[in-house]
């Protein structure tokens, strides 16, 4: 795992020694991606920086920038092509002669054969950056579901590129002026959806995308999407067969590593089912990693204790105590935009346990969102039956009515009624986001103020989840959130988190539940088959049957999970005190900070109705301390 920076040098600004400091300076501002070796590349017309994490090929052969063997290509690359050794042999009968033993090597020479149809042929997460020498044209990919991060700058007639927005700014050029209708996407959502940032300018190139450019003119194209089209004619039987399979090759290709190996492991379905095919390929015992909690309603080391022995597994744990106010602030300065997932801490304390035993750790990611695991899928399908009893016309009048009479009824299950009546007036598509929006409209309205509040005036984040459910190929409801969730939540949290926090450690993260081949065929299964009634996830459930006992299987999901209104209150309150009460930081820029102070005080009086926004207000007065005021 790696990571990579460059720009194309401009005639107007200076010349090669500070270009090549510039580059030295970019990949000194993610060395954490790649401490092992760093190089760059700079001709006339491009420079390119590369940080190295050493995993195939421990020699210096491997060493990036990487030239072909024509002289013709340059490339910088992050990530990790699970099928290499099979491209490899292919190209090897075509007569292509290797120096090295890397998967970069066979992805420069298959690029020189291909173009960006070579894109079609790889199995893997990566970002790549590839400079053509003779056409003096720029190639930019990113993987199919969005694991590994690539941005790009563009204005004024530069052009920068990067792993991570940290390294861009260290370029004096690049611009940091904020995005407004990206900050009410951040409040929203609770991080920046692809492909906007939070600066003007600076964009995120999108999965399943690739990007050519000359520095001037920019040429985009998608080269995957996802589609629900259903297996037809398959028994249960067959359909579970041919994903048992599946996941187990992937598991297997992720396995390929001349540095130690391991797994994170919760003692949910998912991280136990890779676990379990790990021990099956392994010839010694797997590496396993766990995080806990005091808070015995959030702590999952019992379950992930039964999941290592039952493998036998070498199995490591770590509480996460005092560790969180002493580094809240250095931990979230590594996502660069406002980011506000907690379950971004036990992250990186995992993936620092993790980094004390192995270099690579296997993970359960994205089982959730392929196999509907989560509880609002349940949640939304009850909504969208009771939606349906009712013609359009009369939903949209009777249920806002409803809701108003409730409002007026004093009793505790009032709020919940309320919102209730109120997304089962909306489409399924506005209430799927209403109902997982982390910060309401209605409390927007009520704490923005200033410029933020004229600039985002008519603006609406649902726009986002509605785009992706509109563009979804499938005809069932279900499939339509699944497709919005994979190409909003995923990329734009679960992924962001993962690699932020693994790459923080220096530590590589690979997820064979996102193996595209595996995301496909899920994505064929009949969505009655993975939402069965109250029973979430029910295909890889009894999928893996076979494998993981039902106590396993089948008991409550807890998540990733922190126990947040306790944290504000006690652990991280006077972190929270200080930027909720701040009349200069980032959050007075954007909110009413007396109306603030009121839900600050009502939470610390015992009142958990607005954990999550004021949690959201601290993630955005972090990011402001390390990045907001460097506006330019």
């Amino acid at each position: 795992m790696c990571g990579l920076a460059g720009f194309f040098r401009n005639a107007t600004t200076p010349g090669r020694d500070q270009h090549e400091g510039w580059l030295h300076s970019m990949g000194d501002a993610i060395i954490h991606r790649g401490p092992d070796a760093g190089a760059v590349f700079l001709d006339d017309h491009i420079g390119l920086s590369h940080r190295r994490l050493s995993i195939l090929d421990l020699s210096d052969a491997g060493t990036q920038p990487m030239v072909s063997a024509s002289g013709r290509y340059v490339i910088a690359f992050n990530g990790e092509i699970y099928n290499f050794q099979a491209l490899r042999q292919d190209l090897q009968q075509a007569g292509v002669q290797f120096r090295t033993r890397t998967d970069t090597e066979v992805l420069l020479e298959l690029y020189e054969r291909k173009g960006a149809a070579c894109l079609d042929h790889l199995n893997g997460m990566f970002a790549i950056a590839i400079w053509d020498t003779q056409a003096r044209e720029l190639f930019l990919a990113r993987d199919r579901l969005g694991k590994k991060p690539l941005y790009y700058y563009q204005a004024d007639g530069q052009f920068v590129f990067g792993s991570e927005i940290k390294a861009l700014l260290r370029l004096p050029f690049v611009k940091t002026e904020l995005r407004p209708d990206a900050i009410k996407d951040f409040f929203a959502y609770q991080y920046v959806p692809d492909p906007k940032t939070i600066y003007q300018n600076l964009h995120k190139l999108e999965p399943g995308f690739w990007l050519k450019t000359d520095g001037r003119q920019v040429q985009r194209g998608q080269y995957w999407n996802l589609s629900f089209q259903p297996l037809a004619g398959r028994s249960l039987q067959q359909i579970e067969d041919g994903l048992y399979e599946l996941i187990d090759d992937a598991v297997r290709l992720r396995m390929i590593s001349d540095v130690p190996l391991g797994a994170f492991l919760s003692g949910g379905v998912d991280s136990s089912a890779v676990v379990g095919l790990m021990a099956g390929h392994a010839s010694q015992p797997v590496t396993t990693c766990s995080i806990g909690f005091d808070s015995e309603k959030y702590d999952e080391v019992q379950f992930a204790r039964q999941v290592a022995e039952l493998f036998k597994t070498s199995h490591h744990e770590f509480t996460v105590r005092e560790n969180v106010p002493a580094n809240l602030a250095n931990i979230a300065r590594y996502f660069d935009e406002p980011f506000a997932d907690p379950s971004f801490v036990p992250t990186y304390f995992v993936s620092q346990l993790a980094r004390q035993k192995v270099t690579v750790a296997l993970a359960g990611d994205g089982g959730d969102e392929n196999f509907a695991g989560y509880s609002k899928y349940h949640t939304d399908a009850i909504e969208n039956r009771l939606r349906r009893l009712f013609p359009g016309v009369l939903r949209r009048n009777l249920f806002p009515l409803l809701a108003s009479l409730a409002g007026r009824v004093q009793h505790p299950l009032t709020g919940k009624a309320q919102s209730l009546l109120g997304t089962l007036a909306l489409a399924p598509d506005t209430s799927f986001f209403v109902t997982n929006c982390f910060f309401r409209q209605s409390l927007w309205d009520e704490l923005v103020t200033g410029d933020l509040k004229a600039q985002t005036a008519g603006y609406d984040p649902a726009d986002i989840t509605r785009q992706h459910y509109q563009q979804a190929t499938a005809d069932d409801h279900l499939s339509r959130i699944l497709y919005t969730d994979i190409k909003t939540y995923l990329p734009g949290d679960i992924l962001v988190k993962v690699d932020r926090m693994s790459m923080a450690n220096s530590l590589e993260t690979r997820a064979p539940l996102l193996d595209y081949r595996v995301v496909e065929y899920a994505a064929a299964i009949p969505a009655a088959l993975k939402l069965k009634g109250k029973e979430k996830k029910f295909i890889l459930k009894d999928t893996f049957s076979r494998l993981l006992p039902d106590d396993i299987l089948y008991r409550k999901k807890m998540g990733f999970s922190v126990p947040l209104a306790d944290w504000l209150r006690h652990e991280i309150r006077p972190i929270a005190d200080a930027l909720l009460t701040d009349a200069d930081g980032g959050l007075a820029q954007c909110f009413d900070m007396a109306r603030v102070n009121q839900l600050w005080q009502a939470h610390l009086g015992g009142n958990n109705r607005h954990t999550q926004e004021l949690w959201s207000m601290v993630a955005f007065g972090l990011w402001w301390q390390s990045y907001g005021k460097v506006q330019g």
